[in-house]
């Protein structure tokens, strides 16, 4: 009966640590060979705003009607009416939303 419990015990213990295994990897350089947590990106570096986000912005900022939107190298650029009938543009950083100039 013991012997159950033990193994038992034993097989609790591989199944729960099992997952903590699977978080590490080895890594080899200059230093010798040691364990590094993995490391996750941040959210933000790794996502762009869409065309969706870059209208809405781009109304917040005083754009009734949008005419146009493109693309324009690490920014977004909205063009279109104001509430006046002006034209306005709006450019729009793409990684992190920020608003660059209103026009």
């Amino acid at each position: 009966m013991r012997k159950l419990l033990i193994i038992g015990a034993t097989a609790l213990v591989a199944i729960t640590s099992a997952p903590q295994a699977f978080a590490q990897s080895i890594v080899i350089g200059p230093d010798g060979v040691r364990l590094a947590e993995p490391q996750r990106e941040p959210a933000y570096r790794s996502r762009e705003i869409s065309e969706r986000d870059a209208v809405r912005i781009a109304r917040s900022e005083g754009v009734r009607d949008v005419d146009d939107v493109r693309r324009r190298g690490s920014r977004f650029v909205v063009e279109g009416i104001d509430r006046r009938g002006d034209d306005i543009r709006v450019d729009i950083d793409l990684r992190t939303g920020d608003v660059v100039a209103v026009r």
